[in-house]
């Protein structure tokens, strides 16, 4: 079955009231194939608009191009909360970026009405990237400006919810990180091109849960073309400190002391060879927290989370000359 068809069978669990907006759907199913450049400003714009936690209602359609098809731009304003319509002008699109056996299926969320004119990479956890919390916050970050690309890291074979411990490590065996890696890299040079086209050239963001969030640092390791200007790592996984001394952009990272996959003292290693890096610790808080809260404690460590991840984009993606 297409992997950009595939909905999960189970629904995210049960979300807390937040104070910053959540989306309030899942986008209709585009497929776009990638044989001709894709331009950003050439994106059918599909609204959403804020309704709590329910994340599957659907609004109507915004359509809204440039005479030139170049990426709508506008100074970027950190505010502390977003009007509805600024929300509303998000546009969800389905891509397959490659062909034949090295195409891989991705999310674009791309902003319309504030458009800052810069790219990130979003690197799911081990749900993928059809899961509605990362969705959910990938829209969140398409609100403040950016355009954010979610890959399918598992080209369609994310991890289901019940496996058992062996069913789960079999599968976790058969993500290979050299395709994984390979994967990342294509989605990366597929963003840097498609900037070109549009005659922007900045460099991207990365942001990564999990697994991902471990991937971040390699994909950051051995980023030989510069294509990435900042990370911000959300209690990554399986994180190798000494991949630290070949990173050479700023990297945020963020955690609990509550969470038995990504040890403190590992982001304190790997934060002594990162040029302005920082370690963010939330007391009390597991894993997962920012992007799937449990509790009103994990709810009010998110948003703190999110703001701070927010200016860490603004700081040194569109402060910081790249």
């Amino acid at each position: 079955m297409d992997a950009a068809a595939v909905l999960l069978p189970f629904r995210p669990p049960e979300c807390t009231l937040r104070r910053r907006r959540t989306s309030a759907g899942v986008p209709p199913r585009l497929r776009r194939s990638l044989r001709r450049p894709l331009i950003f400003g050439d994106l059918l714009p599909t609204s959403f608009r804020s309704r709590g936690c329910d994340l599957y209602r659907r609004r109507g359609m915004h359509i809204r191009r440039n005479a030139t098809g170049k990426l709508l731009c506008s100074q970027v304003k950190l505010e502390d909360d977003l009007d509805d319509e600024t929300c509303e002008l998000v546009s969800g699109v389905d891509l397959v970026i490659g062909e034949d056996q090295d195409s891989i299926s991705a999310y674009l969320l791309k902003a319309v009405k504030n458009n800052n004119g810069t790219g990130v990479l979003l690197l799911s956890d081990v749900c993928g990237f059809e899961y509605p919390p990362t969705r959910d916050f990938a829209y969140q970050v398409a609100c403040h400006g950016f355009n954010v690309l979610v890959p399918d890291l598992f080209r369609g074979n994310p991890c289901k919810k019940g496996w058992t411990v062996d069913r789960y490590e079999h599968w976790l065996s058969e993500q290979l990180p050299e395709r994984v890696a390979r994967d990342i890299d294509t989605c990366a040079k597929w963003m840097i091109d498609e900037f070109m086209a549009a005659g922007i050239s900045k460099k991207l963001g990365i942001i990564g849960f999990c697994f991902g969030g471990g991937h971040l640092i390699k994909a950051l390791a051995r980023d030989e073309q510069a294509y990435f200007g900042t990370g911000i790592c959300f209690y990554g996984a399986n994180i190798d400190p000494s991949k630290g001394s070949n990173i050479n952009v700023p990297v945020l990272f963020i955690c609990g002391d509550n969470d038995p996959f990504c040890p403190v003292n590992t982001l304190h290693q790997i934060e002594k060879n990162i040029p302005s890096s920082r370690v963010v610790i939330y007391h009390g808080r597991g894993h997962g927290f920012a992007h799937q809260p449990e509790s009103e404690e994990d709810d009010q460590a998110a948003e703190d989370a999110f703001a701070i991840m927010r200016n860490w984009l603004h700081d040194n993606l569109l402060v910081s000359k790249n």
